[in-house]
């Protein structure tokens, strides 16, 4: 869809490719088609570890202001996408020039419409469910800049998972968690620190990683967690490995691609609990209720139970995770 946008701007010359000088393009989502931008001179940013990884194989990901263009792909937040565009305006070369690209469901027309009261914005090109628009570098968009903001005395930033306050389901499952707890933790996905530092009151913790694929999330998470039995991974938890097996994995995993809910991710964070765990190991989930995770549950650990929820999340207690797991369903 990206694509498309991308291609009939650069036919129709509504952009034009600089005759030199690196492209950046903000926070591309792995499906994206960059082909159309010479790729020597590309330099991809994105904080989301898959999507790093995903375009790092083909395209610079090392910053290096100033850029001869930029193109912003959207975020859903209002005040993260400000901020995306904003660094654009900061990091691009005053007479280069910034596309704002994004879906209709992504909030672009907000966005554009935002955009026309501080810069000389061009006429948006619509195709396949989005907008695209440029301005030239040059106007000061500073004070749209992303700050951080104190939520129950922790540390968020826009566009984070739960940037307003704890999640329910992260506040269901800390109150559901034992006494005491293994020595050997891991949080999968664990965002800016909340499940994190309730884990880490409980007797028992010697080490607990932090597992969490969005870098904005995990520097909120550096400083809001400051234990020093604390570790710190900026990784995709379905493929990260701890160094030796652990005795405890508490999460409660994301179960959206963009808008579209995708149970699959959840399975994955199970299944890679289940990789985790030493055979005595436990895993503590929260869920929403609607999702279908009971048939991985049961592929992965030999019990799973609900031990507390309500009527929208479900806290559950897995154990004894097989060794030789039931083949995944295709």
């Amino acid at each position: 869809m990206r694509s498309a946008r991308l291609s009939l701007a650069l036919e129709t010359g509504a952009l034009d490719l600089p005759s030199e000088g690196r492209i950046a393009v903000y926070r591309p989502r792995i499906g994206d088609d960059l082909s159309d931008l010479p790729r020597d001179r590309v330099t991809v940013l994105t904080g989301f570890k898959p999507d790093h990884d995903h375009f790092a194989a083909r395209y610079s990901v090392t910053s290096e202001p100033p850029y001869a263009a930029a193109i912003v792909c959207l975020p859903r937040s209002r005040e993260a996408a400000r901020g995306l565009i904003a660094r654009a305006a900061a990091e691009v070369a005053p007479g280069g020039w910034i596309a704002v690209d994004g879906q209709k469901t992504d909030g672009i027309d907000t966005a554009l419409k935002d955009l026309r009261g501080r810069v000389d914005l061009s006429e948006s090109l619509s195709k396949a469910h989005g907008k695209l628009a440029s301005f030239v570098a040059g106007p000061d968009l500073s004070d749209w800049a992303a700050t951080p903001h104190q939520v129950e005395g922790f540390q968020t930033v826009p566009g984070i998972f739960s940037a307003d306050g704890p999640d329910r389901g992260s506040v269901l499952l800390a109150a559901a968690l034992p006494a005491k707890l293994g020595g050997k933790v891991a949080d999968l996905g664990a965002g800016w620190g909340f499940l994190a530092a309730e884990v880490l009151k409980r007797p028992g913790v010697k080490r607990l990683d932090l597992v969490e694929a969005e870098a904005d999330a995990l520097d909120c998470a550096h400083i809001n967690v400051t234990d020093p039995r604390a570790r710190f991974h900026w990784a995709d938890a379905t493929t990260w490995r701890p160094e030796a097996l652990l005795d405890v994995v508490v999460m409660n995993p994301p179960f959206h691609t963009g808008r579209e809910a995708d149970p699959a991710l959840g399975a994955a964070f199970i299944r890679a609990a289940r990789r985790m765990l030493a055979p005595s190991g436990e895993l503590w989930l929260v869920a929403n209720r609607h999702l279908p995770y009971d048939a991985v549950l049961a592929e992965c650990f030999l019990e799973a139970r609900d031990v507390a929820g309500d009527s929208a999340f479900r806290v559950i207690h897995a154990i004894k995770p097989r060794r030789d797991p039931l083949r995944a369903k295709p």
